[in-house]
């Protein structure tokens, strides 16, 4: 019987779990990633016992949290960890020696254009490889969790000095930063232990008032209390989220290891596959693949979210029930991905905290066409393979259609239940497929793979979409920039009659 072959261990963090890798027969990369994740999930509870707001100054817990992410980053990526440092140094170099007009503009260019380049080494070293130290990867994404941050907080800091009240919507003055952050804030910003291997981005303020331990007190005040009975505020805490959170990390794992392995992306454009199966079963196989790799993804989100409320981070409210939230980072819904009626639904509870940072320095920036700009931004965010683009660029034309159908159509579905419920089952079923259909390309990655994939689905969803907006009227949405200068327009009109 031929030996198994034992499995490359290449990688440029440690090596010091290799023997487990080579036991579970996982990727080293992939084992290191779990660990730092797990042991960040001991220190996260260590973290709000022993360093609580109570018990530790800020200052003790901003270097804690940050010499740990150093850790972690080292562990995972050895002499790769470089490049996130040093972007982190040029960008807080940009925070302080910058103009406040300019600083979130320098501080974008450099932030993509430096992921951008390190995405260009990787293509050109590895060619369609993947990296085992994947900055783009499922699991392992560093570089491109700083660049959100930076950008975010480098926008929030020029709404905060550099804008006036007036000109920024409700959300960016919620979200404003006043005043330029220290070296140990910034750093303990962009390189916490809690989300320095796999996220998610969060608000500047929001981690500073965790820090500081009024993040939990601020989200309480929002509930009057006194009228559900309550003397004074209740203590909330994490144990029942974490728990939960873990229990779905743990079946997604157990996902990922059984049907991702069984039913590979690439079998969709094995020639005997294309050549021997109707369409239908083309398409009914393209849904299968598509969810057996969601797993990795609800795996590495839902352990990152568990990790940040184990650190007592992420609290968010009350719901209409009177339970307490622990969503604030979280970066999806699985239940309202699985069950979304729209393209729109859908994206808005995938990667939720990517999608949140898009909107927050694109889409409500964008002087034009935000919608496009958005994707192509999220395309240049993930890297330069060609698969990233033509599903972005699907994506638009998807996302148009989508809203031309409901738009137009919607509302003769509304007169009846039973029309309703028919209505729901066809755009769920039509929504998943157009699903699979946009994020195929993001998984194979290359140009002739996806070309040869979009022919065997005889480019159906692209046909359909472009015949969608040929014959349906577009009805053009208010821009937020738009109605922000009509609210300020409306106001002025005000002002003067009053005067």
């Amino acid at each position: 019987m031929a030996e198994a072959p034992s499995l490359p261990y290449r990688t440029t963090g440690s090596t010091l779990l290799h023997p487990l890798s080579r036991l579970l027969g996982i990727p080293l990369d992939q084992v290191n990633f779990v660990a730092c994740q797990l042991f960040a999930l001991l220190a996260a509870f260590w973290f709000r016992i022993y360093l609580s707001p109570s018990h530790a100054s800020s200052v003790v817990r901003h270097a804690f949290a940050t010499l740990f992410g150093i850790y972690f980053a080292v562990f995972c990526f050895g002499w790769y960890s470089l490049h996130i440092f040093i972007l982190v140094m040029m960008s807080y170099g940009i925070m302080n020696l910058a103009s406040i007009s300019n600083i979130h503009r320098y501080s974008f260019a450099v932030a993509i254009g430096y992921l951008t380049l390190c995405h260009i080494s990787r293509l050109c070293i590895f060619h369609y490889g993947i990296l085992t130290t994947d900055f783009s990867g499922g699991l392992c994404c560093p570089l491109m969790i700083v660049t959100q941050k930076i950008t975010t907080l480098a926008f929030q800091v020029h709404d905060g000095i550099g804008r006036q009240a007036e000109d920024l919507t409700a959300e960016q003055s919620r979200l404003a930063v006043k005043r330029r952050p220290s070296l140990l804030e910034y750093l303990s910003y962009l390189l916490n232990f809690m989300s320095i291997i796999a996220g998610p981005c969060s608000n500047y303020k929001d981690y500073i008032a965790f820090i500081e331990g009024r993040h939990v007190h601020m989200k309480l005040l929002e509930v009057n209390w006194k009228q559900k009975g309550y003397d004074r505020l209740p203590d909330p805490s994490p144990t029942g989220a974490v728990a939960y959170k873990l229990c779905i990390t743990l079946v997604s794992l157990l996902l990922f290891l059984t049907l991702t392995k069984s039913f590979p992306v690439t079998y969709i454009i094995d020639n005997q596959f294309i050549n021997k199966t109707s369409f239908m079963s083309r398409l009914g196989y393209l849904y299968v693949v598509t969810q057996a790799s969601k797993p990795k993804y609800y795996f590495a989100w839902t352990l990152a979210d568990a990790v940040n409320n184990a650190a007592g981070y992420g609290f968010n409210g009350v719901d209409e029930r009177g339970n307490f939230r622990w969503d604030l980072l979280s970066n999806l819904n699985i239940w309202n991905i699985e069950t979304a009626t729209s393209f729109k639904v859908y994206l808005e509870n995938w990667n939720i905290q990517t999608a949140a940072w898009l909107k927050r320095v694109c889409y409500d920036r964008a002087p034009f066409h935000p919608t496009a700009l958005t994707f192509i931004l999220s395309a240049l965010w993930h890297g330069i393979y060609p698969g990233y683009y033509f599903t972005f660029l699907t994506g638009i034309l998807i996302t148009l259609a989508a809203r031309a159908i409901r738009n137009n159509c919607r509302h003769y579905f509304l007169s009846s239940e039973p029309l309703k419920v028919i209505y729901d089952i066809i755009t769920w079923l039509v929504t998943q497929l157009a699903v699979c259909y946009t994020v195929a390309p993001f998984v194979l990655l290359a140009v002739e793979p996806t070309i040869k994939f979009y022919k065997s689905m005889y480019f159906h969803m692209h046909i359909l979409g472009f015949l969608v907006l040929l014959v349906l009227p577009v009805r053009r949405q208010d821009h937020p920039i738009k109605r922000l200068q009509n609210r300020v327009t409306e106001n002025s009109v005000k002002n003067k009659k009053e005067k």
